[in-house]
């Protein structure tokens, strides 16, 4: 089972797990736009923010990030107790898990890449979360797939798009070229006549004066 909520501003998807184990799914399964939260030096639950398409963690709203730390913080056994706890969050694709690591454990490939941030308990924030909650099954694996597929169609079009911008700046750049070619050939014509023109205009002034 998974948890799905709206963000306050309506503008994204939170979701976590309802425990250990299935937080080991949401690692497994999570999709290049999700962004991972946990309570940090505690336990607590896994909670996931989908941005949209090409954003980055730079690009989370100051609102949505409040909301995700505040869910988080409010599904903390110990966390919750507390009047403020750190939260540290990251892109999905930087989590990082091995064999010798419990259910719910993680690591990250690139440390440098977490964030970290003071979160105040705020009831009023995650009641009005709670509002939207969703309890759902989804086939992780199935939508990660189709994802995944969808990511790929759209890299082969923009392939296909950059390969024929490319053949036209290639076209462009000869046309150009070309024409500069011409133009220094007809330049060239052009003085070569005028020279001739004028050597025959000298030489016939010169036959005159022999006469004169």
């Amino acid at each position: 089972m998974v948890f799905y909520f709206k963000t306050r501003c309506g503008q994204y998807t939170i979701y976590m797990g309802k425990d250990k184990y299935e937080n080991e799914d949401l690692i497994k399964y999570g999709h290049p736009e999700d962004c991972w939260f946990h309570v940090d030096d505690l336990s607590s639950a896994h909670v996931y923010l989908r941005l949209h398409a090409g954003q980055t963690m730079d690009d989370i709203p100051e609102d949505c990030l409040t909301d995700c730390c505040s869910l988080v913080k409010a599904n903390s056994i110990q966390g919750c107790k507390k009047s403020e706890v750190y939260i540290v969050y990251t892109r999905w694709k930087n989590l990082k898990k091995t064999a010798s690591m419990v259910d719910g454990q993680v690591g990250f490939h690139r440390p440098e890449n977490v964030r970290r941030c003071k979160i105040a308990k705020n009831n009023t924030i995650v009641r009005q979360l709670e509002k939207s909650k969703e309890e759902l099954h989804p086939d992780l694996a199935q939508e990660q797939q189709a994802r995944m597929r969808e990511i790929q169609k759209q890299n082969k079009v923009q392939r296909i798009l950059d390969q024929k911008k490319k053949k036209m700046e290639e076209l462009e750049i000869k046309r150009e070229k070309e024409e500069r070619s011409y133009d220094r050939i007809v330049g060239g014509e052009t003085s070569v006549s005028d020279m001739n023109g004028t050597a025959d205009a000298t030489a016939a002034e010169d036959y005159e004066d022999d006469f004169m």
